[in-house]
């Protein structure tokens, strides 16, 4: 989905029980990640969803929370259970190829475990060359990548119920 061309969606409405999302969010960024986080609860409580947050230390980290989380619901002792999972993180280009190896690694692990779970996944990691780019992303406007992750979790939460998956 793209910033300023994309498409204006309506509240995703789910058929069955509310939907949980486990959120798992890298605030490096801080201010950025907390205002597509807020995207994120505002989409999530319009859908009537349940909404649990953790964190991790960046970027990087996110696949393997996301693959941690999706084990932990495989313990038989009362496991947690979510419908869906939404990431965030912010990752802006500095001088060195950090970037791009983070960028990447964390694209790539989280299209791994996506197509490898069929889990309902958003993603919404930011890979900006400004702050300023971030800022417009996160913002509290029509155009919040964090909103937009969480209409996408919520899509594919519906598509897995529709085609009884969860």
């Amino acid at each position: 989905m793209s910033t300023i061309d994309g498409p204006k969606r309506d509240t995703v409405r789910i058929e069955g029980p509310a939907p949980r999302i486990l959120l798992i969010q890298a605030p490096y960024y801080d201010e950025i990640v907390g205002g597509m986080r807020k995207g994120v609860e505002r989409v999530v409580a319009e859908a009537g969803g349940v909404l649990e947050i953790v964190d991790v230390a960046g970027a990087f980290e996110l696949p393997a929370a996301l693959r941690m989380a999706l084990d932990a619901m495989e313990h038989p002792e009362e496991p947690p259970f979510w419908d869906g999972f939404v990431l965030l993180g912010c990752v802006v280009k500095g001088d060195t190829d950090h970037y791009d190896h983070i960028c990447r690694e964390a694209c790539s692990g989280v299209m791994s475990v996506a197509v490898g779970t069929g889990a309902a996944i958003g993603f919404g990691l930011l890979t900006v060359h400004t702050l300023q780019q971030a800022i417009e992303r996160s913002s509290d406007d029509g155009h919040n990548k964090g909103a937009e992750a969480a209409q996408a979790a919520l899509l594919q939460v519906g598509l897995r119920r529709k085609w009884r998956m969860a």
